[in-house]
């Protein structure tokens, strides 16, 4: 696709700018409208700790129709008390103000520092800045993800299209988030558009189902945010028959959009913090569907298996140790492992394989490590990265 940003579904206009957040220069405030109404869908962090603009957000989201989403990069506005509500409303406000609406059919969301109260003022002036600049174009749907970037290293986008009933239906998203990402979002902003005609339920259960086969298998460090929220919203200006029910319409929709939710995953996992490779875990023979997940996740947060991956080391027993320290059901007489295609412990015991061969496969960007519990028939996947010294010095460089 020509665009593959979030002005490529009809009916969306975009625009990001530097309103003066971030010291940087870099852009830090973005806005996506839909005039003509959007069925909006969003799932947020469940961090007891919530920010306020997901405190806001939550409630505007179940309005029949949202017009804007605003967003902020370089402050959280997070642990802001009472405040810190009343400026997450206040950017509604400014939004809404701008773009005619009223102000509870404004999303927003904000992403970057812990405890400090937003510059208010620098932001309702970049919003009327911002609400100026709006546009289908490609480059401004470019410069609404560039908004959305903190330790992001690369803009991360992707689009679909589809046909429904003959007629094109695209699905366009925008992520950022590179550090404190664990299953159930981390520090993620999450923002998909598409012009399909689709019930508000219909979205909503299509966007739990793709973030949670997506970005909540994904953990870089294992922290969660107080921020984490992804918007899907949907304008129906395909001109597509109405999605009413779960029908095969809807399924072609459901599995494109988690294609385009797992390539944002992947893509987030590519710029984790000093990552250099991303790797997949699945787990297979598991006695529950709980201890599978818990299983992919133990090795995927394993900081030695983490290291081993950095440095192409086929070291399968932090893999084994990792899993034997989960606290799942495992028959050590079945457990067994692979790494990308070469088995490496079988039913409990050592297989002998080419050392160097398997170093070339944990060396690659991507490689897929495969265990087998064998206490069960249950199974589950996620995806983690290596950990290096460039994760420690951007964590410790960064200001808290």
């Amino acid at each position: 696709m020509i665009n593959n940003t979030i002005t490529a579904p009809k009916g969306f206009l975009a625009a990001g700018l530097h309103c003066g957040v971030k010291k940087s220069g870099k852009y830090d405030l973005g806005m996506i409208v839909c005039p003509g109404g959007a069925n909006a869908a969003a799932v947020f962090t469940t961090n007891k700790i919530q920010s306020a603009a997901v405190q806001i957000a939550k409630k505007h989201v179940k309005n029949k129709k949202i017009y804007a989403v605003i967003v902020n990069s370089g402050n959280a506005n997070a642990c802001t008390g009472a405040l810190g509500i009343k400026n997450a409303v206040k950017m509604c406000e400014q939004t809404a103000l701008h773009i005619g609406e009223d102000p509870h059919t404004v999303l927003v969301a904000s992403t970057g520092i812990i405890g400090e109260q937003l510059p208010i003022k620098t932001i309702t002036d970049g919003i009327a800045n911002v609400a100026g600049k709006l546009s289908a174009e490609k480059e401004s749907g470019q410069n609404f993800t560039s908004a959305i970037m903190t330790t992001d290293t690369k803009p991360k986008m992707a689009a679909r299209q589809i046909d429904i009933s003959g007629v094109k239906v695209t699905i366009a998203g925008t992520v950022k988030g590179a550090g404190m990402i664990a299953p159930n979002m981390a520090t993620t902003l999450c923002f998909i558009t598409t012009d399909i005609a689709i019930t508000k339920p219909l979205l909503n259960k299509a966007l739990k189902n793709a973030i949670g086969n997506s970005l909540n298998k994904l953990t870089v460090d294992g922290h969660q945010s107080t921020n984490d929220t992804a918007i899907l919203l949907a304008s129906g200006s395909a001109g597509n028959r109405p999605v009413t029910s779960q029908c095969p319409r809807f399924k072609k929709f459901t599995n494109a959009l988690n294609d385009l939710c797992d390539d944002l995953a992947r893509q987030m996992a590519h710029d984790a913090e000093g990552a250099t490779r991303i790797f997949k875990v699945v787990v297979n023979g598991a006695a529950s569907q709980s201890d599978a997940a818990k299983a992919c996740r133990a090795i995927a947060d394993y900081p030695l298996v983490k290291c081993a991956i950095h440095g192409s080391d086929p070291n399968w027993g932090r893999i084994i140790c990792a899993v034997g320290s989960s606290g799942v059901k495992l028959n050590t007489e079945k457990l067994s492992c692979k790494i990308g295609s070469v088995t490496v412990f079988h039913n409990g015991k050592p297989r002998k394989f080419d050392a160097q061969k398997v170093s070339k496969i944990v060396s690659q960007p991507e490689h897929t490590i495969l265990v087998d519990l064998g206490a069960g028939k249950k199974n589950d996947f996620c995806y983690g990265c290596d950990l290096s010294a460039e994760y420690v010095s951007i964590n410790a460089d960064y200001h808290t």
